[in-house]
């Protein structure tokens, strides 16, 4: 026996003050696990151009530039790079019949059968996804993709698309998720950015008899105070009691775009300050590159995505919200895939060169796209902006290409982890990397949010039942299997 100076009595205050630290841990964790389905990007576009079928007509415009680009799978892989694009065929007949074989079932012998069936499995999930579903969140925008206009003619834009919106909500066709960012609340815009808040609720409720589409967002540009956060908040309070919709049914996300959003006057993290300054409305904090650097005195040529005062604020966006269940998004690409040359009508055809030139140039951005879609999955930033249709596919192929490359493997660690970990509890042994384990399981929770795969097909991947997946839980699933 050894001798201890401290009786039970003398521990009981630390030993209660770490267990009620624990718990709190524990709720910040599970906020973290949320179930919720987070959309894998945000379109943006001008307020002025919103229509109840905008959504479609977004997918119509990615599927006519697939086709002209890159029409077949084969194309669409060399396009973006994907991997072991050297061996898939370059004629489209040789495309097509490979294609076809894929179809059957019938995988191709080989160096070339890997790269295969992930070009083909990526370019199919495309081109579902832009027919059924092209747009999972859009942002009817009155700040940079609308611009500075008479007070008479924003006032006017905010009720069509308010009346748009009632349209789609009646007709079905508004993406799963939809809001509008308003101008930023200083002194200058302040009261433009509200009254157009209040004259497209006002018009909206009115169009739709009280409703709101699920999960509506007021996106805050510029953000540099709390006040700031607060003053949205209270004008939603006011719009809520005033048109009889439930209290909090508006949701705040908030753009990351200034020093000031990152930090305090102090040295202190600003971003728990304003999130708390929503009071419980805030879902989303939104990184905006642009702003972002021009604000830290990177010159125009060197602001993009990838540049490390972007990599140190969303660093920063993350750790300051761990755990707090609320969505991040990476901010924008700032080469759009846009074709230079444009035949006119009754004109001349585009020669060869320009025909070259605009492909070009849409495969040069989405190249681009494609790198920086995957460099943010990489880093743990599942969201991002669009600003084009036409990015659209390289968006939903850098997704989908990051959970389907690496499945395979995943699915055996995670197999691995679960037994190892269910074999320890059943022993009374101590499993002590539940972390990766979790880690391997979300893996499989993002993809099937994201489209890459069913809920069937990541069952069937991991050997877990749909109820265990959706569990959301190792933990849980080890508890399970144990008992």
């Amino acid at each position: 026996m050894f001798q201890t100076s401290l009786s039970p009595e003398a521990l009981r205050g630390a030993l209660s003050r770490l267990r009620s630290g624990h718990s709190a841990f524990d709720r910040a964790g599970a906020r973290g696990a949320a179930a919720a389905r987070q959309p894998v990007h945000t379109v943006y576009g001008g307020a002025h151009l919103f229509k109840a079928d905008t959504a479609r007509k977004l997918g119509a415009v990615a599927l006519a530039a697939l086709a002209e680009h890159a029409p077949d799978f084969a194309a669409f892989a060399r396009a973006l790079g994907l991997p072991g694009v050297d061996e898939l065929p370059e004629g489209r007949a040789e495309a097509a019949a490979l294609a076809a074989a894929l179809d059957a079932g019938e995988a191709p012998a080989g160096p070339a059968s890997a790269p295969a069936r992930l070009a083909h499995a990526v370019h199919a999930r495309v081109l579902d996804k832009l027919g059924r579903e092209p747009v999972e969140d859009l942002r009817i925008d009155f700040e940079d993709g609308y611009g500075v206009r008479p007070g008479h003619e924003e006032d006017a834009h905010a009720a069509a698309a308010a009346r748009e919106v009632a349209l789609g909500m009646a007709a079905g066709g508004l993406p799963p998720f939809l809001g509008i960012r308003v101008k930023p609340l200083g002194e200058a815009c302040a009261e433009r950015s509200l009254r157009t808040l209040d004259i497209f609720f006002t018009a909206l409720v009115a169009a739709s008899g009280g409703a709101l589409p699920p999960a509506f967002a007021v996106t805050l540009p510029k953000v540099v105070a709390p006040e700031q956060v607060s003053a949205l908040a209270d004008a939603l309070d006011a719009l809520e009691r005033a048109l009889g919709l439930p209290g909090g049914a508006i949701r705040i996300e908030l753009m990351v775009e200034t020093p000031a959003s990152l930090f305090g006057p102090r040295g202190e993290i600003a971003l728990p300050g304003l999130v708390e300054a929503a009071r419980g409305r805030c879902v989303a904090a939104h990184f905006g590159a642009y702003d972002y650097t021009a604000s830290c005195d990177v010159t125009a040529a060197h602001q993009h995505l990838a540049h490390p005062a972007c990599d140190f604020a969303r660093h920063v966006m993350q750790v300051a919200l761990a755990g707090s269940g609320l969505w991040l998004s990476d901010g924008a690409s700032n080469i759009l895939p846009v074709a230079p040359h444009r035949a006119r009508p009754g004109g001349a055809p585009l020669t060869p060169q320009q025909m070259d030139d605009n492909r070009r140039a849409v495969v040069g951005a989405w190249r681009l796209k494609y790198g920086h879609v995957r460099r943010a999955l990489e880093s743990g930033y599942y969201q991002g902006w669009d600003l084009h249709p036409a990015e659209l596919p390289a968006r939903y192929a850098a997704v989908y290409a990051f959970f389907l490359e690496g499945v395979d493997a995943t699915a055996e660690r995670l197999r691995s982890f679960i037994e190892r970990a269910a074999r320890a509890t059943v022993a009374g042994t101590v499993f002590d990397d539940a972390a990766t384990g979790q880690g391997l399981l979300n893996f499989f929770l993002r993809a099937v949010s994201a489209g890459a795969m069913t809920e069937g097909e990541a069952a069937e991947r991991t050997g877990l039942a749909p109820d265990e997946l959706r569990d959301r839980s190792f933990q849980a699933i080890v508890a399970r299997r144990s008992a």
